[in-house]
């Protein structure tokens, strides 16, 4: 299908020769003779561009683009001026206008204008594509009371620029709660950078977040650009903050209040431009009591504070999490889809879930894996979710002894006790398959 465009013009002479040469190069041409016309053609007839004459009778240009972009703001408008309307036509750029074509119009100049707007809208329409699948696979699954006050919380804290400090256990989801605050925010297009505080030494982690010149200290052998300067235009996310050093702490305060900072070894002073979103699994307040983290900075990061409740206060979501984590693998593996019998999704409403949403999503996972059937029984529930497990399954392995054939016992019997080793590690294969010496393939096809 060709690409339209639509000519808005009140010399029929442009009109005409603007129309032979696109139809000629496989568009297809619509034409109006002012801004109204312009308008009703928009709505019935969908184009792909608009050329938008600025001198015309009664609405003008300008006027038209105003009132296309109100109701069409994602429409390319391309504006045609005559010979000393340069001005006009700049300032139509600043109401929305992709390009301006000056009279006399040149062949060339019209083609390339015309496909540059036409790829640009291509692109804007794969990036609401893309943003659409990101805020998708970020959402937070649930429509528990407690799920919808953190989304409620999330689109009130997200268009605005403050700090935001997540509070919650380990594996509730901080870090999918600040993903979705990026995607809402005034600035989704740019980068989001993680920085685990955790997980980085205390003598790196100042460099991790500012940044070093070439020879700083011993190990500095080349530049490095800091996650500050790397988040630029978009949001840097420190993970587990209350981890974070003094020293490190009283350097993130004096950058947060100035908005500036320098790479370690540089005296050159760099402007800060990020959105700055914080985490704790620990109480930070308990933390300044006890001198292990700076109040000032405290007050500066949780100027929107936000909590992530634990998965024990949202039991009512476990039956939309299972299900959407199943769908997941399912896809992943191209093996159908299992579920959990209502036995079986009872039994794990009533489980404590000290390790939150993540527990719970590498149970479904390992349930996948270890459950034969499509459909995942009480029965097949392990230990420490299931307290009647070991008991029923000692009785279910009693069949095991009423096989009268040797190698279908011998069969029988290396899969139980594969599976039984694999429940015993939590799932995990290559500890099993170290432990008992063979491979994690050798374990996935006997107990698959």
């Amino acid at each position: 299908m060709y690409p339209s465009v639509l000519i808005v013009d009140d010399e029929a002479t442009i009109i005409d020769s603007l129309k032979g040469i696109l139809s000629d190069d496989g568009f297809e041409v619509i034409h109006a003779y002012n801004g109204y016309e312009a308008l009703k053609k928009i709505e019935t007839h969908s184009p792909d561009i608009v050329l938008l004459d600025i001198w015309m009778p009664g609405m003008d240009g300008i006027d038209t683009l105003k009132e296309i972009k109100k109701t069409s703001p994602s429409l390319p408008v391309v504006m045609i001026t005559g010979h000393g309307s340069i001005e006009s036509a700049v300032d139509s750029t600043k109401s929305g206008a992709f390009d301006f074509l000056e009279k006399p119009l040149s062949i060339d100049k019209v083609m390339v204008t015309i496909n540059n707007a036409l790829n640009f809208r291509k692109l804007e329409e794969e990036n609401i594509y893309l943003r659409k699948k990101a805020i998708e696979k970020n959402s937070i699954t649930g429509a528990s009371p407690a799920v919808q006050k953190l989304y409620g919380e999330v689109m009130a804290a997200a268009p605005s620029d403050a700090s935001i400090l997540i509070s919650g256990e380990n594996g509730t989801g901080k870090e999918m709660v600040a993903r979705t605050i990026h995607q809402f925010s005034s600035r989704p297009e740019g980068p989001f950078i993680i920085i685990n505080c955790a997980a980085i030494p205390e003598e790196h982690l100042e460099s991790e977040l500012f940044g070093h010149e070439k020879g700083a200290f011993d190990q500095a052998t080349s530049k490095n650009k800091g996650k500050f300067e790397l988040a630029s235009g978009g949001t840097l996310f420190l993970d587990e903050i209350g981890d974070m050093n003094i020293k490190t702490q009283a350097k993130m305060l004096r950058a947060l209040e100035s908005k500036t900072f320098q790479r370690i070894g540089s005296s050159r002073t760099l402007e800060m431009d990020v959105r700055l979103i914080t985490s704790s699994n620990k109480d930070l307040e308990e933390e300044i009591q006890e001198g292990n983290f700076r109040e000032d900075l405290f007050f500066r990061l949780n100027v929107i504070p936000i909590h992530v409740p634990p998965l024990r206060e949202r039991k009512a979501d476990i039956p939309m999490l299972v299900d959407t984590f199943m769908d997941k693998l399912s896809k992943q593996s191209s093996d159908p889809k299992k579920s959990l019998s209502k036995e079986a999704l009872d039994l794990l409403g009533h489980y404590h879930w000290q390790g939150n949403v993540r527990e719970l999503k590498n149970l479904v996972e390992r349930l996948c894996i270890m459950v034969k059937g499509e459909i995942i029984e009480k029965e097949d529930i392990p230990q420490p979710y299931n307290p009647d497990f070991s008991k029923e399954t000692r009785s279910e392995r009693r069949w095991l002894f009423s096989l009268d054939n040797l190698e279908e016992a011998r069969i029988a019997f290396e899969q139980e006790f594969l599976r039984l080793r694999v429940e015993q590690a939590g799932g995990d294969l290559k500890a099993v398959a170290k432990k008992i010496g063979t491979t994690v393939n050798y374990i996935k096809k006997r107990i698959s």
